[in-house]
């Protein structure tokens, strides 16, 4: 398991070259990058915020749990945290486990975790100011599923 919470830029190819090498009974590695994207239009920015050893801290154990419930052989969750721009990778979930079934569902269980529960505070800046982004009901009727 990797938990990585860092301001600077990653490369996915690098990341993904390294992960989940090695073992014979890895049958599956998934993954996916989350790009900021320019919703309404207009987002000049958005700056992350999170209080740092807290949020690597439950992120680690919502790892933990995806790991259990899926039998994941290796996990790799990196976020960003600062200022970043419509294009800039926000995020990147890995996992890797013996079946595909099991790899993909414990990325979106991780992916869903992170869109609505990590302890991230984001803002977004456009001509028009800024606002904080609320927590959106879409996002927790997703998390719900797995329950």
């Amino acid at each position: 398991m990797d938990v990585r919470v860092q301001g600077e830029a990653f490369d996915v190819g690098t990341e993904l070259s390294a992960f989940g090498q090695g073992d014979a009974n890895v049958g599956a590695v998934v993954s996916f990058t989350g790009i900021v994207r320019d919703v309404a239009g207009g987002l000049d920015r958005m700056e992350i915020e999170h209080y740092p050893g807290m949020t690597e801290k439950a992120i680690a154990t919502m790892v933990d749990k995806a790991s259990a419930r899926w039998g994941l052989a290796d996990s790799l969750v990196i976020h960003r945290y600062g200022v970043m721009r419509p294009g800039d990778q926000i995020m990147m979930v890995a996992t890797a486990a013996r079946h595909r079934v099991a790899a993909f569902e414990a990325a979106e269980f991780l992916m869903d975790y992170l869109k609505s529960r990590a302890p991230f505070w984001k803002k977004e800046f456009g001509a028009d100011g800024s606002s904080w982004v609320d927590a959106k009901d879409e996002d927790e009727d997703a998390l719900s599923r797995w329950d």
